[in-house]
């Protein structure tokens, strides 16, 4: 049950909300090939071996119920307090482990690892084959041995990953708990349609640490069903509940060819209410996906035709962050790389994925990235990585030149010393009272 002095509030901001009518879809759709890599890589990477399975145990282990309120009446922070209580928690989840990952150079050390509870969705984005609602989601086994494996080998941060991670809101109140509790920074992505004002007070309870919305749209459309309209009262209540967890809220946003006003607009709201945004190019798949069924004939992939309007919109984000001070994930560098991206393929980078970064799928195997969650080549399980760094600087030679993974990219950044010496000296300035900005 929520606080009392919110029971009021919750009611109301909880209860059934009409859905607002879908939005004409007026873009000329288009197809595309099943994957972007060089066939020979691509079918190295599905040979049809089997992959290492997770060891069971004699008994299973389960997650504890976490105590639900473990603060009754919790107060907004101040300003100075809720600033002071982030940057304590990025030295400790972020700043430290990431010093100990170059002094421990050789040992596979995630800074971010991105644990998948489901695989499933409640919703149908058309450029997205990141679920597939016939795979089952994670085990409290999986999940406990994934968190106990990563903060073993010097983990801090634990990235919730889907499909839709809160299918199962209990699940993830056990997974937020139990990290935090072992001082683990939790971050939730989340498309927000099952983000009840419940749901936020138990996670923002239990010590989530961000929150990641993932909005395309602000009104509701058929290729674009991750739009703010359906979810405002949820989006409304989390930003206002943020100071009294002591959490942060962020936008997560696809650029695609049918939604750049939305790109726009959502970039407004999240600046009036005072939070980050996270850019992304609309990508066709990497990698062949099988169960993935927008292929062809969709309204969402950028042409040629797009380019020029796309690079006008990015430019127009970056003026935005540099001139007005918006607040924004995305280095200026990526954005500008986002549109070579678009035109087929970036020049390679500094790819740490299965060296500083991996993702854990729902039965515990292991791979280095997102596109690759459904490769068959064997990088082994948690408690047992198979990550071979001469595969890996093979394998990035032709797929970085196709990904700009945003964590991946700011992640290849802070292994350039200097880099990360100017960052910190401009924290420095500001008196580390929160990020003035991403490392450039």
């Amino acid at each position: 049950m929520a606080p009392p002095a919110l029971q009021q509030e919750n009611a109301t901001a909880s209860s059934p909300m009409a859905p607002p009518p879908l939005q004409p879809e007026n873009a000329p759709a288009s197809s595309a090939p099943p994957s972007r890599l060089d066939q020979k890589l691509h079918q190295i990477l599905y040979k049809p071996e089997a992959r290492t399975v997770l060891e069971a145990k004699p008994e299973p282990e389960v997650l504890a119920e976490p105590p639900y309120p473990i603060h009754p009446d919790p107060q907004p922070m101040t300003k100075s307090e809720y600033q002071k209580l982030n940057a304590i928690r990025t030295w400790k989840t972020w700043g430290s482990p990431y010093f100990k990952s170059r002094w421990y150079s050789n040992d596979l050390r995630p800074i971010i690892p991105y644990l998948f509870t489901e695989w499933k969705c409640n919703l149908d984005c058309h450029y997205c084959w990141s679920y597939n609602n016939k795979v089952k989601g994670m085990t409290e086994d999986t999940a406990k041995r994934s968190i106990d494996w990563l903060h073993s080998i010097g983990s801090r941060v634990l990235a919730l990953m889907g499909g839709e991670p809160l299918l199962r809101p209990k699940f993830i109140h056990k997974i937020v708990h139990y990290s935090a509790q072992k001082d683990i920074f939790v971050y939730l992505p989340t498309n927000g349609r099952l983000m009840k004002p419940e749901v936020i007070d138990r996670l923002g309870d239990a010590g989530i640490a961000t929150v990641n919305l993932a909005v395309d749209s602000v009104k509701d459309r058929k290729s674009l069903p991750k739009a703010l309209d359906p979810i405002r009262p949820y989006f409304e209540y989390l930003v206002k509940r943020q100071h009294h967890y002591g959490y942060t809220v962020m936008f997560n946003i696809n650029i695609c060819r049918n939604n750049m006003d939305d790109v726009r607009e959502l970039t407004e709201i999240a600046h009036d209410a005072g939070i980050a945004t996270d850019y992304h190019i609309n990508e066709t798949p990497m990698m062949e996906q099988d169960h993935f069924k927008h292929l062809d004939e969709n309204v969402t992939y950028l042409t040629p035709d797009d380019w020029s309007k796309v690079d006008d919109l990015l430019d127009y984000l970056d003026d935005k962050r540099h001139n007005e001070g918006y607040k924004m994930v995305n280095q200026s560098k990526h954005m500008q790389e986002m549109k070579q991206l678009m035109r087929g393929s970036v020049p390679p980078w500094n790819c740490r994925a299965g060296q500083n970064s991996l993702i854990i799928r729902t039965d515990g195997t292991l791979a280095p990235c997102f596109p690759m969650y459904s490769a068959t080549h064997d990088w082994g399980t948690i408690e047992n990585p198979k990550f071979d760094v001469a595969q890996l600087d093979e394998m990035k030679k032709e797929c970085s030149t196709h990904c700009l993974s945003t964590c991946n990219y700011i992640l290849a950044h802070c292994y350039d010393t200097k880099r990360v010496v100017k960052w910190i000296a401009k924290q420095a300035m500001h008196g580390f009272k929160g990020s003035s900005d991403t490392i450039q």
